[in-house]
């Protein structure tokens, strides 16, 4: 056959979530609400690292890189779903299309890889506290963090050039964003090499950062169960409670949706699991470091009361 309507030459359109004419105002409030306290959250939390000193540390520094990735993650796809949800069924060309999968899973992939390095930094803290210093020095922590986005967006290269290269014969993506498997779905030929190649090379990636970070805290728990009193065990786990917490989101949403084959599940069931990965984990991890951490508490205390003394002096 020839496949000549394909890829760069057409246009896809997204279905979206089919909700009721009543119903769809209120989705569109909900997930504008959430969209605009994502930003606010992930935004106050790089401010607040900048402006105070007492932040000033490597932990700090990627939990703002963290959230400066969080705010470009959820803005790949959540203007995408309140346009659909506003208006129904989308067009979108494909060159935007294959773009959006790209950027998504290039930010997806830096995640990872910065959830290992934060993992990284946590061990060099309990584990090596007389050098952790010297290791993780300005430089260090700035080439750490560059490292991130050079391996997540280098990491998604195949995946997305593989899917943008097939020639689809539909049109219609039963998703609100484009994602892989809903466009493979679309596809004219057998994707079943694809897949085994997506699954290899995302497997491979989150699979060994995963394992890269068991073994971190596989480290700490040693090295925290040696400590000799119960409060210097308590203030060691604290410093990674919150970090273990984002962690099991990120893991738990992209397995399920990531692990086995493409529309294996039932259709609805991969769009609300991309609504955790997509919207509500980037929504909560803000509320995690800072609600969970008495350093943020205080920082916050301590702007706000600087703040509060500059306006009285005015």
């Amino acid at each position: 056959m020839n496949y000549v309507n394909h890829t760069w030459t057409q246009s896809f359109i997204l279905a979206g979530f089919t909700t009721t004419a009543t119903l769809r105002p209120l989705a569109f409030f909900g997930t504008l609400c959430i969209y605009l306290l994502t930003l606010a959250g992930n935004m106050f939390i790089i401010v607040l690292v900048q402006a105070d000193s007492g932040l000033s540390t490597p932990m700090y520094f990627f939990i703002s890189v963290l959230s400066f990735v969080e705010i470009w993650y959820v803005s790949t796809t959540v203007p995408t779903l309140l346009h659909t949800l506003l208006h129904g069924c989308s067009p979108i060309s494909s060159a935007v299309c294959f773009i959006q999968l790209y950027v998504f899973h290039s930010l997806g992939m830096t995640e990872c890889y910065l959830l290992g390095v934060m993992a990284l930094d946590r061990y060099l803290a309990i584990c090596r506290p007389l050098h952790y210093h010297a290791l993780m020095n300005r430089q260090v922590q700035l080439r750490l963090a560059g490292a991130t986005w050079v391996a997540g967006f280098s990491a998604a290269l195949v995946p997305s050039s593989l899917t943008a290269t097939l020639p689809f014969c539909l049109k219609k993506v039963a998703h609100y964003f484009c994602d892989l498997a809903p466009l493979m779905q679309l596809a004219c030929v057998d994707t079943g090499w694809h897949a085994q190649v997506h699954g290899a090379v995302i497997g491979i990636a989150t699979g060994c950062n995963f394992v890269f970070i068991l073994g971190l805290y596989v480290g700490i728990l040693k090295a925290v169960l040696k400590l000799p009193s119960a409060s210097s065990r308590a203030k060691a786990f604290s410093t990674c409670s919150s970090h273990v917490t984002v962690v099991a989101l990120f893991y738990a949403s992209a397995f399920a949706v990531y692990v086995g084959y493409p529309g294996s599940r039932p259709e609805g069931t991969d769009k609300l699991i991309a609504l955790v990965y997509a919207l509500l984990t980037p929504f909560l991890n803000p509320i995690i470091y800072s609600l969970r951490n008495k350093e943020v508490k205080e920082a916050v205390k301590r702007v706000t009361e600087r703040i509060g003394t500059i306006w009285r002096e005015l």
